[in-house]
């Protein structure tokens, strides 16, 4: 079962909090500059949805819109999905 824009929004910024707290909290650079990158990619994704969700509560009902809604999400999918494989090359890799 997918989860709904709300969830996803709810995981992105969870995502964040940990990824800004990992930053902070860095010992070196290499780290810092890691744990920033994430921070600033749930950052972005938690945007995306937020804007999605307020475009869907206002404009929801027409047809076109919902089709432009449906390739967003999709959109935001595929870069979940990239996310994804970037996280298991980088533990392939250590």
């Amino acid at each position: 079962m997918a989860m709904g824009v709300k969830e996803q929004m709810a995981t992105c910024s969870r995502q964040y909090t940990k990824w800004k707290e990992l930053a902070l909290e860095a010992d070196t650079m290499p780290e810092l500059k890691m744990c920033l990158k994430k921070a600033m990619f749930w950052m972005e994704l938690h945007t995306a949805f937020v804007a999605l969700w307020s475009i869907e509560q206002t404009r929801g009902e027409d047809p076109e819109v919902k089709n432009r809604l449906i390739m967003a999400k999709s959109n935001l999918s595929k870069r979940l999905a990239d996310y994804a494989q970037d996280i298991l090359n980088e533990i392939n890799r250590n």
